[in-house]
């Protein structure tokens, strides 16, 4: 019933009146007859879907064929698989599974990479990067490889890579063999940022400008703005290190992407994604941020050696356009307290006097009021809304207001030297672009940008269906997978077509964060919504690799992806970027078409990962369907084995 030349139902709507000698008679002939009929419908069914998708079963048995033929509106019992995936994690160092694939003429294998492509990130390679413009650290941005130069091979995880620890264990430890790197063991030493201790790293949570840890910094800082309330739920740190800041605030429920470049420390955002961190490979440059405008209550950069006040003041405009109105900028490191520090950073008193003031005239430019200094950090608030900074900007007209654009659009988009004008408002009182519930009430209020009309299609109304639909849709998720709603089993979750981000809103009472993308070929922009819920995502399109390490997620989920990307790029290439982002021993859910997943089925043979398609949530009718897998164990092989 699964295939696509699937017999419609018969349901006869008028039927003649037959005499009355003839009625017991043909009566019974009809129910032998419908009866006989149905069973043939059935069966037929069956087999000519079994026959058109042979290549593409998993262990059907012929005992299973009566009950796929008569299975119920509401069974979760997959449409091609009659025993259960495994979703549960067994393997650690040592063990001896690297990647071997069972073969089969019908599928097209896909080979392990060579293992100096263990850390291979695609839009971030270090050797292509020095073919680009080193000023303002452009050669740090995404330059992408040709389509002739993408490989067709599995990137493997370093020998000996076990499970990482469990959350929040994770967030203090993580196993050396994962990310083999010691050089900020070295560097960072007398910070306190990593320690090796025998197969692990510890992180103890200092950082440049926290050496008594992270969780007493933002300590500090709570003391000067209000962490506690839930008025502060999303958060971007910029040049993070190893994100410890990031991780401690995790316990105050609030939830910070954390980026830094692809660069000579190697594994900064690597760390922090082992550790179940929030984070993504990023660099302020020439080009926008990957977020939508008014997207983070918070900003923060500790000793980040962003020069924030140079090139016009171009990176500060750009935290101004992602940093909603109201929201803070924090900057602890040079030059804040150089008067303390100027002999330690080894400059002068008069370059580090003459910094500040250049990014105190920045911050003025952009009518951001410097809310407080003390010791270390120093707190500026961009105001609630523009209509005394239009007033003000009538002397002073530098940087000049945008002209009419899109402040939503960031893919690939270009940084302009002028600063983000805020939506209109009526009064002073009033917050632009709207006010926004406190945390947790944010997740199930309407966003403002669709109680105000301002997305194409979407209504409140779409919103309350959209919620209910994603809630009925994870419970189901959690019923073919029961490790979805088991504590510690997953950490860090991708959604690569997040819509409003229900999938995420429905785990947000699990211990996992999720990285919700918008995909840059969507109809309708909605990552500002995705925001004002306060979650957090990035653009990104799928024909293209994603900013971030091999082995990133332990589950990754895709609604019609697929169906998206239909024409536009290679399904392989799609699969096999997901194989990259995806731990061993990871998850996968793909909803799409079951014309679609038959094909993504067979690639996913070919990838050596364990899959079924399952039947929808309303049951066998509807065409859509998904397919659950799970990628497979396995690793470079050891150095006297290669």
């Amino acid at each position: 019933m699964a295939g696509s030349n699937q017999t419609p139902y018969y349901t006869p709507t008028s039927k003649p009146s037959p005499s009355p000698q003839l009625f017991s008679s043909w009566r019974r002939l009809n129910l032998y007859c419908s009866l006989a009929a149905i069973t043939f419908l059935c069966c037929a069914c069956y087999y000519a879907g079994q026959l058109q998708h042979t290549t593409t079963t998993v262990g059907l048995h012929h005992s299973n064929i009566a009950s796929n033929c008569f299975s119920s509106q509401n069974t979760t019992s997959p449409v091609f698989s009659s025993s259960p995936l495994d979703f549960t994690t067994h393997h650690s160092a040592g063990d001896g599974a690297r990647g071997a694939v069972v073969p089969d003429d019908t599928v097209k294998i896909y080979p392990p990479c060579d293992v100096k492509y263990s850390e291979y990130t695609p839009c971030e390679d270090p050797t292509r990067s020095l073919k680009y413009n080193r000023d303002r650290l452009i050669y740090r941005e995404r330059h992408c490889p040709e389509k002739s130069e993408f490989l067709k091979c599995r990137i493997p995880a370093p020998y000996g890579y076990k499970n990482p620890f469990k959350w929040p264990m994770s967030r203090d430890l993580a196993w050396y063999a994962n990310v083999p790197h010691k050089e900020l063991t070295v560097e960072k030493a007398v910070q306190n940022w990593i320690r090796f201790e025998g197969d692990r790293f510890r992180f103890p949570g200092g950082g440049t400008m926290f050496p008594n840890g992270a969780d007493a910094y933002i300590d500090d800082i709570g003391k000067l703005i209000n962490l506690k309330d839930g008025s502060i739920r999303t958060a971007i740190d910029t040049g993070c290190g190893v994100a410890s800041w990031g991780a401690y605030l995790l316990s105050r429920n609030i939830l910070a992407i954390s980026f830094a470049p692809r660069d000579t420390h190697e594994a900064q955002v690597q760390f922090a994604l082992e550790r179940g961190v929030p984070a993504l490979i990023g660099v302020i440059a020439s080009k926008r941020l990957p977020y939508p405008s008014r997207a983070f209550d918070m900003a923060h950069c500790s000793r980040c050696l962003i020069p924030w006040g140079e090139h016009d003041g171009t990176y500060l405009i750009e935290v101004d356009r992602v940093l909603r109105p109201g929201g803070y900028w924090i900057l602890s490191g040079p030059p804040i307290h150089w008067r303390k520090y100027w002999k330690g950073w080894e400059r002068t008193k008069e370059d580090l006097n003459a910094e500040q003031t250049k990014i105190e005239k920045v911050a003025r430019s952009l009518c951001w009021k410097k809310f407080v200094e003390k010791d270390d950090i120093a707190i500026w608030q961009k105001p609630y809304n523009h209509l005394q900074c239009k007033e003000l900007r009538k002397a002073s007209k530098n940087p000049p207001m945008c002209p009419a654009q899109d402040p939503d659009r960031a893919w690939y988009t270009e940084i302009e030297t002028c600063l983000t004008s805020l939506p209109e408002v009526s009064s002073e009182e009033k917050v632009a672009g709207g006010q926004l519930e406190k945390w947790p009430k944010r997740l199930h209020a309407i966003p403002p940008r669709i109680s105000r009309g301002t997305l194409n299609g979407v209504t409140s109304d779409t919103f309350n269906k959209d919620s209910q639909l994603w809630k009925r849709r994870v419970s189901y998720y959690k019923t073919v997978n029961n490790q979805l709603g088991q504590p510690g089993r997953y950490r860090n979750l991708l959604d690569m077509n997040a819509y409003l981000g229900g999938f995420a809103a429905n785990l947000v009472d699990d211990p996992v964060w999720v990285m919700n993308i918008v995909p840059a070929e969507a109809k309708v922009n909605t990552l500002g919504v995705i925001y004002e819920r306060g979650l957090i995502g990035t653009y990104q399109s799928w024909c293209e690799a994603m900013s971030t390490y091999p082995r990133t997620y332990d589950l990754i989920h895709a609604d019609s992806v697929f169906t998206l990307y239909k024409d536009r790029c290679e399904m392989e290439d799609i699969l096999l970027e997901m194989d990259r982002i995806l731990r061993p021993e990871g998850s996968v859910i793909i909803r799409d078409d079951v014309d679609t997943l038959i094909k993504v089925k067979r690639i996913t043979d070919g990838l050596n990962w364990d899959s079924q398609i399952v039947d929808h949530e309303d049951g066998p009718l509807e065409r859509e369907k998904l397919l659950f897998a799970v990628k497979s164990y396995w690793t470079a092989p050891s150095i006297q084995e290669s």
